[in-house]
């Protein structure tokens, strides 16, 4: 009896001991003032998706995704570094504020940009869509309510990125072929529907206005990331507390910067193409 329960005491201390304490992942950082939606991430900050055998990262930017299925395979980044271009790209608008002063910089600039709109926005600030396209500019789509879509089920996820492309082709004619994912999260499941008609455009330097940090700092950031191809993230509407001053009074000086250094700037499909 002595030797049973010597064995079984033995057997539950190998049995524990297989166990593992979780690599521990930094959570991403979101894209605007709004966190992620805690449903969505675990305490390693990972998107488990239930159809598949593996768990995917939610990621921003270029940061690493940990997953047997490459998903940075499918997100476009940056365009060549062979010519020296650009893209401004503004997050998360239209809206009735920001959105119109990024707009009256960019044309006394002569700057054409791309402006990804979530559907919301878009159909709330019809007005604004308008003067974004008779600027030249290009928008794609940010999803409707800018909603992790890892989280979603496969009806709630076409939902979220079919309705946005509905409202901007009422206004340039055409759905978008371009997707932002919100946070830049992305699973599989995300990237097989997206790709079906879009292409999946984060970027390359984050200006880090949505933090509310000053402009000389959102300028500062430009400097040190900035390389031939760069896609860059601002915003033209939400920010922290709602306020993108820093984005609208960085903006004019990050233009003559990059003019300076010989940049040129394009949308994000002629940077692309």
């Amino acid at each position: 009896m002595y030797r049973k329960k010597t064995a079984v005491l033995l057997l539950a201390l190998l049995l524990a001991g297989c166990g593992h304490k979780p690599v521990e992942v930094a959570a991403p950082t979101p894209a605007n003032d709004s966190p992620a939606p805690a449903p969505a991430l675990t305490a390693s900050g990972a998107v488990h998706n239930p159809d598949m055998n593996l768990v995917e990262t939610a990621h921003t930017g270029e940061e690493a995704v940990h997953s047997s299925y490459n998903l940075k395979e499918h997100v476009t980044y940056s365009g060549s570094r062979s010519r020296k271009q650009v893209a401004l790209t503004f997050d998360d608008g239209p809206d009735a504020k920001y959105t119109q002063q990024i707009i009256d910089i960019l044309r006394k600039e002569n700057v054409k940009a791309t402006f990804f709109v979530t559907g919301e926005h878009a159909e709330a600030h019809p007005d604004m869509m308008k003067r974004i396209v008779n600027g030249g500019h290009e928008i794609g789509n940010h999803s409707w309510d800018h909603t992790n879509l890892t989280t979603l089920t496969d009806p709630q996820l076409a939902d979220e990125i079919d309705k946005t492309d509905a409202v901007i082709q009422q206004f340039t004619g055409h759905p978008s072929n371009l997707l932002r994912p919100p946070y830049g999260a992305l699973s599989k499941q995300v990237a097989d529907y997206a790709e079906k008609s879009h292409r999946i455009v984060c970027w390359s330097v984050d200006t880090r206005d949505w933090e509310g940090i000053s402009a000389d700092r959102i300028l500062e950031n430009v400097k040190k990331e900035v390389k031939p191809g760069a896609i860059i993230l601002q915003h033209s509407a939400g920010g922290k507390k709602g306020n993108l001053s820093n984005t609208v009074a960085a903006l004019p000086h990050l233009i003559q910067y990059l003019k300076e250094h010989g940049y040129q700037f394009a949308t994000v499909s002629e940077l692309l193409n």
